[in-house]
């Protein structure tokens, strides 16, 4: 029942404006109470969008044209929780939310713009960005080499406190996990992972061989291929296998143990795309994040709305 409330949730999205972004407050139908910042000081950047064009060399740059239109494109993937998600208690553009929503709220007030969100799923949110249609991708974006050769990327404002070194690893059938002790073992194995993501990056560079390799948009897609046989293993970061396990009990699938991807530490960090060469956008984005960080605005956000999405259901 669990999985067929979630998979009603996620679709729900065919229903919902792409519309702009006006933030959720209140308290659910269901009566769960949407997260709220206790503090005004810690929750209200600085905002002065006149003194930032003013610091901007030349006015053919995003971040001017940003401040002049007054309103920022944000390309998210809202299926992510708590990262983002949607609320099925809400319409339109209030249902997303999630702590990469409050990070993009928070964005929007430091530039004094108003913050319009572009739902998609997540092989176009980085095309959006590649193709500089729109102004920022906010989705749980990881660092890869191929994606820095193609968009900016802002600093890491979310680390966890997962030792990245056993933060992702592989997914398989119960009935296979005692035959999978390397990644040699996948030789003769369907591997699946979320097109464009940083563990598609691991099947390429650290698989020796497998059978055949399926790209999915999402990586829930990408569980239940694995559930229901078109593929075998799953490459994903384990926090979130974790969750989607404790949502699905009765998926039949298992991490395999003691078995984890190499990743380079210097590399971490959760960040946000933005086009390619657009600096003084970058820069600016930048100090925000380093507002966020310094004010630990975003591991907030994100203990605030796991207990939220619990208390909806989406994750347990």
């Amino acid at each position: 029942m669990k999985k067929l409330n979630q998979l009603l949730i996620l679709g729900t999205t065919l229903l919902l404006s792409a519309a702009a972004l006006t933030g959720c407050s209140g308290s659910s139908a269901m009566g769960a109470t949407i997260p709220q910042t206790t503090s005004g000081e810690t929750a209200t950047p600085q905002t002065d969008a006149g003194i930032i064009a003013s610091e901007t060399t030349g006015s053919n740059n995003r971040l001017n044209e940003i401040l002049e239109r007054g309103y920022i494109e944000i390309a998210t993937e809202p299926y992510f929780a708590p990262n983002e998600f949607i609320d099925p208690t809400k319409s339109g553009e209030e249902a997303y939310t999630g702590s990469d929503v409050e990070l993009a709220k928070y964005i929007g007030e430091a530039l004094g713009v108003e913050v319009r969100l572009k739902p998609m799923d997540f092989t176009s949110v980085l095309g959006s960005i590649t193709t500089g249609k729109y102004d920022l991708a906010i989705s749980a974006l990881a660092y890869t080499p191929a994606r820095a050769e193609t968009m900016n990327l802002s600093k890491g404002y979310y680390f966890g406190d997962e030792d990245p070194q056993t933060a992702y690893g592989i997914l398989v059938r119960k009935e296979d996990v005692d035959s999978i002790k390397s990644f040699n073992d996948l030789a003769d194995k369907v591997v699946v992972a979320q097109n464009g993501s940083l563990q598609e990056q691991f099947v390429q560079e650290q698989i020796p061989a497998y059978k055949k390799y399926n790209r999915v948009s999402s990586t829930n897609d990408g569980f239940l291929m694995v559930e229901t046989g078109k593929s075998d293993v799953i490459v994903a970061a384990l926090r979130m296998a974790r969750l989607y396990l404790e949502s699905n009990p009765d998926s039949n699938l298992v991490i395999v143990p003691n078995l984890y991807f190499k990743v380079d530490p210097e590399t971490q960090g959760t960040r946000i795309g933005i086009p390619k060469g657009e600096d003084a956008l970058t820069d600016r984005i930048n100090e925000i994040i380093d507002e966020v960080v310094e004010k630990d605005l975003y591991n907030q956000w994100y203990d605030e709305y796991t207990e939220y999405a619990k208390s909806l259901g989406i994750i347990e």
